[in-house]
């Protein structure tokens, strides 16, 4: 029976998923991949260890398929999008990848920001620089590491480097490659672009970009054997997982506002013209003539993962041990944190912000009384305020009136509910577990003519759509706590860069 696999590849976890072409997941397998944090504001992974353990997920899932691996008619990949994976002119990983939740190149955005660069940038490439583009960690190699600079050969992103793994070629694909250097009204590569980076050395690096749903190499014989995959099996280009969740939920199309909870809080909606605004980045979309426009930062999930590993860390190895679940084990004391009233408020800034990359994540509000289940009400609610930061930015500029949420957080109805309280908008959310992966099989099978487009999902998404509606003393009550989130931030912004001084000056004791 014909099938799918769609590869995501994200900042924790990469996975393989097979799909029946009528959307239905078979298999699902993940393997966690280590992230290297050598010092404060580097954020790394091993590119073979990437490769090594999504290989190993292939193999897993097809096992698990019951299928032979002959079934599956393309591959696709997605991942994480901005981050830096480099090859040398021999083809070989140059060093560690950086990834999106890096910030080091924090000074070389600020120097920008104050100067021609920004508005250039937008004029240009239709968003500003941010300290995870390809540009300003570029650039910051270029200046702090000029041999490594030196032995550039190939540029790329995380999905691009698993599909140089499974056929041997390099490229990416639109989406992908207008993550700092193509021109905003032509959709293409601009020379400009590299020489207002400073950059313009690396013209040769760029990979070709490729349509998302166009076949560009196919299974190799060394791939295969350490995959499961049959020999010759297509791959097509795939796409940014920002796209890849959006078009998988159903979310991704004018009129609605895709919100990824993620990594990454991740809020976007389509439009037929590029329209550039400092909150937002205005990037290609899948179809030419299509934008992306994305209001982002490194400030969603990340910090409810980061709770449950560095405060729940035995609690949820022992559940998950016992084939529990961590998430299951804390429900009983969020939802009673929710059922009473709590001063305790989070910045969700442990990895990046809207303010800037000196922005911190901190609890405020928190008294002695409050225990581990107001603590985690707070940042999940700091999550959905930061959300409704980029939310209110892009209805500035775009009309639309409901929300498609996706993300691990989607599956729980309270979170959900939550997130329409608080956008004040009706928020849907599908039945589809694998967003992500789903959105890189319909560019797999778009690309072998098993559907017309990437946009013809097969599955009668209203049938697997849930939408909730807010309740409006809900949504009075957190546009109350909302109000004070950002007067709070607001008065921090001068003080972050303050205390990441503080970093500064110990490591020079």
């Amino acid at each position: 029976m014909p099938s799918l696999l769609g590869i995501d590849s994200g900042l924790t976890v990469t996975k393989a998923v097979i799909f029946d072409i009528d959307g239905t997941p078979i298999a699902v397998a993940r393997r966690r991949v280590t992230q290297f944090i050598p010092r404060a504001r580097h954020i790394e992974r091993d590119m073979d260890e990437l490769w090594s353990a999504t290989a190993d997920a292939i193999a897993e899932a097809i096992s698990l398929s019951k299928r032979p691996a002959s079934d599956i008619q393309a591959v696709a990949a997605t991942a994480h999008g901005d981050g830096i994976y480099m090859l040398d002119r021999s083809g070989r990983p140059l060093a560690r990848a950086i990834l999106s939740l890096d910030s080091r190149a924090g000074a070389v955005v600020d120097r920008w920001l104050e100067s021609p660069v920004a508005d250039e940038a937008i004029r240009l490439t239709g968003q500003l620089p941010h300290v995870s583009a390809p540009s300003a960690l570029l650039a910051w190699i270029k200046e702090k590491e000029p041999a490594r600079f030196a032995e550039i050969g190939h540029i790329m992103s995380c999905k691009d480097w698993l599909r140089f793994c499974l056929t041997g070629a390099i490229g990416t694909d639109r989406t992908e490659a207008s993550t700092s250097f193509t021109a905003v009204a032509s959709q293409d590569y601009s020379q400009d672009a590299l020489k207002l980076f400073g950059l313009e050395a690396l013209a040769d690096a760029l990979p070709p970009a490729s349509r998302s749903d166009e076949i560009v190499g196919h299974v190799t014989r060394t791939a295969a054997a350490r995959t499961g995959l049959a020999e010759g099996t297509p791959v097509v280009a795939g796409l940014h997982d920002v796209t890849a969740s959006a078009l998988g939920a159903g979310g991704y199309a004018s009129g609605v506002v895709a919100v990824i909870a993620g990594t990454y809080s991740i809020n976007e909606t389509l439009s037929s013209e590029p329209r550039v605004d400092r909150r937002w980045f205005c990037r290609n979309a899948i179809a030419p003539g299509q934008w992306n426009n994305m209001s982002i930062s490194p400030a969603s999930t990340a910090n409810y993962d980061w709770f449950l590993d560095r405060l729940c860390a035995s609690e949820r190895v022992s559940s998950e041990a016992s084939g529990g679940s961590i998430h299951a084990l804390l429900a009983p004391e969020i939802e009673a944190a929710f059922a009473r009233s709590s001063t305790a408020l989070f910045h969700p800034y442990l990895f990046g912000s809207p303010y800037g990359a000196s922005a911190s994540a901190g609890f405020f509000g928190l008294g002695g009384w409050h225990d581990r289940g107001d603590m985690l009400r707070a940042v999940l609610e700091g999550i959905a305020f930061n959300h409704k930061i980029h939310v209110d930015a892009l209805s500035d500029g775009f009309a639309f009136g409901e929300a498609r949420l996706a993300g691990g957080i989607s599956r729980n109805p309270r979170v959900v509910q939550m997130f329409a309280d608080v956008l004040e908008m009706p928020v849907t959310v599908t039945e589809t577990d694998e967003a992500a992966a789903w959105g890189a099989a319909l560019c797999a099978g778009a690309g072998v003519g098993l559907y017309a487009d990437p946009q013809s999902d097969p599955r009668d998404v209203r049938k697997i759509a849930t939408t909730f509606h807010p309740d409006v003393s809900r949504s009075l009550h957190y546009r109350e706590r909302y109000g004070l989130f950002r007067e709070i931030a607001e008065a921090m912004t001068p003080i972050w860069p303050k205390i990441g001084r503080l970093a500064s000056a110990e490591s020079q004791d």
